[in-house]
């Protein structure tokens, strides 16, 4: 958990910071607009005042918008609310699970077979399963191909 909130963190202060840095470029975009259409009238032409991505961001979020975000959002003030999960697996330790970092290693844990049937209500019984079919790759499908 400390480890998802840390991260969590570590985004939003990276999202703040380009955020940021957007919405700087999209000022510093507007400035040079405004520089080029003095120019264009000075010297009585029709040069772009945008380039078509500074014209995009301009034209659909702009500079305002992107500031507004920042200021109706500071750091760390989100609520973090725990919520009581209920105990599903008899307090057995969770097996490592490679989305949270952690390294699989070893055999999981398997609950026996009268437990898991307690933990899953109106389970039906089980029947004979079929064995799994063999897996072809595209290359055991090469290896049989050229060996014909």
């Amino acid at each position: 958990m400390k480890r998802a909130i840390k991260l969590r963190a570590k985004a939003d202060q990276k999202a703040r910071r380009y955020t940021q840095l957007l919405a700087d470029a999209i000022g510093a975009a507007e400035d040079a607009a405004t520089q080029m259409n003095a120019l264009n009238q000075l010297y009585n032409v029709d040069v772009s005042t945008y380039t078509l991505l500074t014209q995009a961001l301009h034209a659909n979020s702009g500079q305002e918008v992107l500031e507004d975000h920042l200021a109706q959002s500071t750091p760390g003030e989100e609520v973090v609310l725990f919520n009581q999960v209920p105990d599903g697996n008899g307090g057995q330790p969770l097996p490592n699970d490679p989305l949270f970092g952690e390294l699989v290693m070893g055999t999981p844990i398997v609950l026996p077979a009268q437990a898991a049937k307690a933990l899953v209500p109106n389970a039906a019984p089980a029947q004979d399963v079929a064995p799994v079919p063999k897996t072809v790759t595209s290359a055991s499908m090469l290896r049989e191909e050229a060996s014909e």
